[in-house]
């Protein structure tokens, strides 16, 4: 098992040098080729074979990866465990130069259920995939990041806005494009992008910036924070937290038995993509996996399907101290208490008895607390790659997480102990027969 500070460490190392999906997945793929992963292509025949490692991607965003065990991941399933690699932020848009009042600035959209006020008076930067046309005509695509500072939305004074602490709303149009620099002239966007790619990466073939994705963020690096260090404050820990947590724990996995991971985009507005839950990538990989001839593929894959498990990972909301009564009394998961099964009657996660219950009885053979989280009767309730998963699959699936603090900001907080308590749980999910010593 890995040991707790080491994992914290590794934590807030991946937060910080993933500030996109894109760059998210290629951390992963880092480590999953250290431990031996095999890179699989969607349109190559696959061959594989028992004890193998392997991962596959989809539009760089997306991944999968798999452990097939020494067991016949027919008779006994998959265990499993989805997060997803998206987090609510500001992307720049197609046509974003604007000259105004002396400062260039770069017109953004909102992506996601972001919380905006946070995102004021912040050093941000901006990372993510830009799409190039090389000399010899080919199209390519490349990860970039600007790393430093180089872009503000200043606050407006309170002098000028005295009711800003009653009653402010923000304007996503009109008050949050970013100011990059002053002077005459508005520099042309992909111009910059071209140049990043030729200094940052050394692409001196790039002939012109076709297109790009690209987000801004806070380049404030994560960090424990609290008089025993017991919390880490950082962005994206909705649900980079999770992705790595979950990556983890299938690599420290003994690999006698079939796991797998699974890391989607696009959870944050709604996971209707190619990349995103509500794709084909999970279900296609999973059928490829059962095999069989044609009269029997189907047979394969029902059968390993009823076999298998899903924990899908997604933080809970834990209990503000300031904002106790937004929670109901007896659900509300505290920091630094364990991992948190989400349960809704309206199956916005996709948790039901039996699969919390098989949560539970893992949690109790490690020694590990658990708590419970159900949203107040007269609040909306949010919900997770789970229940379209579940839906979309047919598998057995449990929602679960870590508390955390003011999810979707800028700068979110969870407990350093419930990061090491999930990890011990999967792990110890991926690599035991949970059904071994159940009825169910």
């Amino acid at each position: 098992m890995i040991e707790q500070q080491l994992l914290l460490d590794e934590l807030l190392n991946f937060l910080r040098r993933s500030p996109t999906p894109f760059h998210a997945v290629d951390n992963m793929i880092t480590q999953l080729r250290q431990h031996g992963f095999v890179a699989l292509a969607e349109h190559e025949r696959w061959q594989l074979r028992a004890g193998g490692r392997y991962y596959v991607t989809r539009n760089d965003s997306s991944l999968i990866a798999f452990v097939l065990g020494n067991d016949n991941v027919i008779e006994t399933g998959l265990h499993m465990s989805g997060a997803h690699t998206d987090s609510p932020c500001l992307k720049i848009k197609p046509n974003p130069e604007m000259q105004r009042h002396g400062c260039f600035q770069l017109g953004v959209e909102v992506y996601g259920g972001a919380l905006l006020g946070p995102w004021f008076d912040r050093d941000l930067s901006l990372a993510g995939r830009v799409t190039y046309l090389a000399a010899d005509g080919a199209l390519a695509n490349a990860l970039i990041d600007f790393e430093k500072p180089i872009a503000i939305i200043p606050s407006l004074a309170i002098h000028l806005d005295r009711e800003v602490n009653n009653n402010r709303s923000i304007n996503a149009q009109t008050q949050l494009p970013l100011i990059l620099s002053s002077g005459e002239g508005a520099p042309n966007f992909r111009a910059l992008l071209l140049e990043q790619l030729r200094t940052q990466l050394g692409i001196t073939d790039a002939r012109a910036v076709l297109d790009y994705e690209i987000n801004c963020y806070d380049v404030q690096p994560p960090a424990l924070v609290g008089l025993e260090q017991e919390f880490i404050a950082s962005a994206r820990i909705d649900n980079l937290l999770s992705c790595f947590i979950a990556l983890k724990a299938l690599l420290t996995a003994d690999g006698a038995r079939s796991a797998m991971l699974i890391c989607s985009d696009h959870e944050e507005v709604g996971s209707a993509s190619t990349s995103g839950a509500q794709g084909t990538l999970l279900q296609s990989t999973l059928r490829r996996i059962a095999g069989g001839e044609e009269n029997s593929s189907y047979e394969n894959y029902a059968r390993m399907i009823d076999r298998s498990l899903m924990i899908s990972c997604d933080n809970a909301h834990g209990i503000h101290p300031n904002f106790a009564d937004k929670h109901d009394a007896n659900h509300g998961p505290l920091l630094n208490r364990g991992p948190v099964i989400k349960i809704n009657a309206n199956q916005r996660y996709a948790t039901n008895s039996e699969t919390a219950a098989l949560f539970r009885h893992i949690c109790q053979q490690i020694d590990a607390p658990v708590q419970s989280f159900v949203v107040r009767s007269d609040m909306a309730c949010g919900s997770t790659i789970g229940p379209i998963t579940a839906t979309e699959i047919g598998v057995r699936t449990v929602d679960v997480g870590v508390p955390q603090w003011a999810m979707h900001s800028l700068r979110e907080v969870a407990g350093t102990r419930d990061c090491w308590q999930l990890c011990r749980a999967l792990t110890h999910f991926f690599q035991t027969s949970v059904y071994s010593q159940s009825r169910i």
